[in-house]
């Protein structure tokens, strides 16, 4: 018998069936388009030629615009769809990435994003993605995942002479009135 924290050899296909079988959205909108009829479109971004062939190479277009898909329905920065993509599973198997693989960073989707703005695809690209769905009898509705983010409570710096002349709904003398 394994111990309770040593991975087993399928469970990682076992969390991905849990995940559907619980309504996973994204294996839906993963069935439902034709991700590879962008690809046409997309060639044109890794058109620059490469100078040499040292170095990391691009990520996949068709992966990039899924990146872009994902990050307008979930209102995601830069940074933000970066972070998700490592954190969620459902967000790397929508993108086909393994958990040990690379993930493109902000820069990555920033500069992607810049690309396709130059080549004015944005627009374009998106209207053919919400035509897909349409076709398919869906709407897509951007959302917003909800995050804790800790701000640091202002600290009361007046004098109790001040607080009490405040109290009494005067203005203390070194503060000025808005009035």
């Amino acid at each position: 018998m394994k111990p309770p924290c040593q991975p087993g050899l399928f469970d990682v296909e076992e969390r991905a069936a849990q995940l559907t079988d619980m309504g996973d959205p994204l294996v839906g909108l993963k069935a439902r388009i034709d991700w590879e009829a962008f690809r046409p479109g997309l060639v044109r971004v890794h058109d620059k030629e490469r100078k040499s062939n040292a170095g990391a190479k691009p990520f996949d277009v068709v992966l990039m615009f899924k990146v872009l898909v994902l990050q307008h329905l979930h209102n995601l920065s830069d940074d933000g769809i970066e972070y998700q993509i490592r954190d969620r599973f459902s967000f790397m198997r929508f993108l086909g990435l393994q958990l040990e693989g690379r993930v493109p960073d902000a820069k990555t989707v920033w500069l992607f994003r810049d690309r396709l703005k130059a080549l004015g695809l944005v627009e374009v690209l998106f209207a053919r993605f919400h035509q897909q769905l349409a076709k398919q009898g869906y709407i897509a509705q951007a959302g917003q995942i909800v995050d804790a983010t800790f701000v640091e409570v202002p600290r009361q710096r007046n004098s109790r002479e001040e607080n009490a002349q405040i109290k009494a709904g005067e203005v203390p003398p070194d503060q000025v009135s808005c009035k």
